[in-house]
């Protein structure tokens, strides 16, 4: 593996390897940074997902609604307010999906909404 690779990966996973040992354990989704297709990096070792992201953190300097999904029925999860760090772990269209470190709490917010993100 790469150096670069390599630095991607918190330090007490690098170089190990891992078994598929029985079912995940139960959480709760609004609060776990997990999707079928990707994950936060530090929950690598744990979950099981054909990628992992390193969280870009970016700044929301007018607030956003936190969404549960993308889907015109969506659940507002939270109001986040003004200045609010938002983890985006991916972006896809007008949407960006991450975590709002300061609860933990999952979801959608519009890209619209980032100073320094485009769709």
């Amino acid at each position: 593996m790469s150096d670069t690779a390599a630095s991607a990966f918190p330090g007490e996973l690098f170089g190990r390897s891992f078994a598929l040992s029985g079912p995940a354990e139960k959480v709760e989704a609004a609060r776990l940074p997990l999707r079928g297709d990707l994950a936060h990096i530090r929950l690598a070792g744990r979950y099981f997902v054909p990628h992992y992201a390193v969280p870009m953190s970016r700044v929301l300097p007018n607030g956003a609604e936190l969404l549960s999904s993308i889907k015109a029925d969506a659940v507002i999860l939270a109001k986040l307010p003004s200045g609010a760090e938002f983890d985006v772990l991916d972006v896809a269209g007008p949407w960006a999906w991450g975590e709002y470190p300061a609860t933990g709490l999952v979801g959608y917010v519009a890209v619209t909404q980032f100073a320094d993100l485009k769709s």
